[in-house]
C-alpha cells in the first residue's frame, strides 16, 4: 500500500469515526471466518458496522481527530472494530452474547459518546436498554396514567348505572 492509499484508509477511517456514536474494540484471534461472517451479518441487522483495520492507520486517524488517547495501547494483535450509529448498546450486547458462546472474541474497551469504558466494563454495557426499549418504557409510562383514568371513569359510568338501576328496582317494587 502506497503513501496516498494509506491517506485514503485513514480519511474513511476518520469519517467513520466521526458518523458514529460508539466504537468497540475487540480482538478477534482464535475466531474462525465463518464465525466473523455471522458476527458481521449479526452486526449488521443493528445499524453498526464492523471492519477490521490495520493497527497504525486506525492510530493514526485517531491522533488525527484526537480525545481517542486510551486506545492507543489496545491496539495491538487482531483488532477489529464496531462503529456503532444510534443504537450504541447493540455491539456490547453482539460481542457480549458471542463472547459468551465461544470465549473467543475478547472485548478490549469502547468509547461511548466520548467516554472509554473499559474491557471489564462489558457486562454494563451489554445490560443497558436499547434506544427502542427506552422509548417504549417511556410510551407505557405515559400511557400507564391515561388507562388509570379511563378506568376510574369507566367505575364512575358503572357504579352510576348500577346505583340508578337499584333505584328503578325500588320504585318498581
Amino acid at each position: 500500500m502506497n503513501k496516498l492509499e494509506k491517506e485514503e484508509v485513514v480519511e474513511q477511517i476518520k469519517e467513520l469515526i466521526n458518523n458514529s456514536s460508539a466504537m468497540f474494540l475487540v480482538d478477534y484471534r482464535g475466531v474462525n471466518v465463518a464465525d466473523i461472517n455471522k458476527l458481521r451479518s449479526n452486526f449488521r441487522k443493528d445499524g453498526v458496522t464492523y471492519k477490521v483495520l490495520k493497527n497504525t492507520l486506525f492510530k493514526k486517524a485517531l491522533e488525527q481527530i484526537g480525545g481517542f488517547e486510551k486506545f492507543n495501547d489496545l491496539l495491538v494483535g487482531m483488532i477489529g472494530v464496531a462503529f456503532a450509529g444510534e443504537n450504541f448498546v447493540a455491539p456490547a450486547k453482539i460481542i457480549k452474547k458471542y463472547n459468551d458462546e465461544s470465549q473467543k472474541l475478547t472485548f478490549k474497551g469502547c468509547y461511548l459518546n466520548g467516554v472509554f469504558y473499559g474491557a471489564e466494563q462489558l457486562e454494563t454495557l451489554a445490560s443497558m436498554p436499547t434506544k427502542e426499549e427506552i422509548i417504549a418504557g417511556i410510551i407505557g409510562s405515559v400511557n400507564a396514567p391515561a388507562s388509570g383514568i379511563v378506568g376510574a371513569i369507566n367505575a364512575v359510568f358503572r357504579d352510576l348505572v348500577s346505583v340508578i338501576d337499584e333505584i328503578s328496582k325500588r320504585e318498581a317494587a
